[in-house]
């Protein structure tokens, strides 16, 4: 059951991250894109006061079901669990957290420019 819900949350999540980080590319998607986006904004800002600024339940959830498997030392950052797990490679909280700010701010700058600004132009 709980290997059932590792893979569930390594899939789910690591799609979540994929479609932020590029989801404001399509017509389709750009509404859905900046909601996320805001989503994931609250949550680390907000939520963030009680647990801790850049909280993401999705990430307390899978630690839970990997300390249930018996994995201890899991990192702060999902960037860098992804990473390692993905490509082998380490990288220190620090520097995954940075990675981490800055392409959720470069995403939520494009998908503000494709939601508003492009659509003033194109009304115009």
């Amino acid at each position: 059951m709980y290997e059932l819900a590792n893979i569930f949350f390594l899939v789910f999540h690591s799609a979540l991250i994929v479609f932020v980080l590029f989801g404001w590319m399509w017509n389709k998607t750009k509404k859905a894109n900046l909601v996320f986006l805001l989503l994931i904004a609250f949550s680390w800002f907000v939520l963030g006061i009680w647990f801790g600024i850049g909280y993401c339940p999705l990430t307390d959830w899978h630690w839970e079901v990997l300390k249930k498997l018996g994995h201890r030392d899991l990192p702060s950052s999902y960037f860098s669990y992804l990473l390692k797990k993905i490509t082998s490679i380490e990288i220190s909280s620090k520097a995954a957290d940075i990675l981490t700010v800055v392409f959720f701010f470069l995403a939520f700058i494009a998908s503000i420019f494709v939601n508003f600004i492009m659509r003033r132009k194109k009304s115009a």
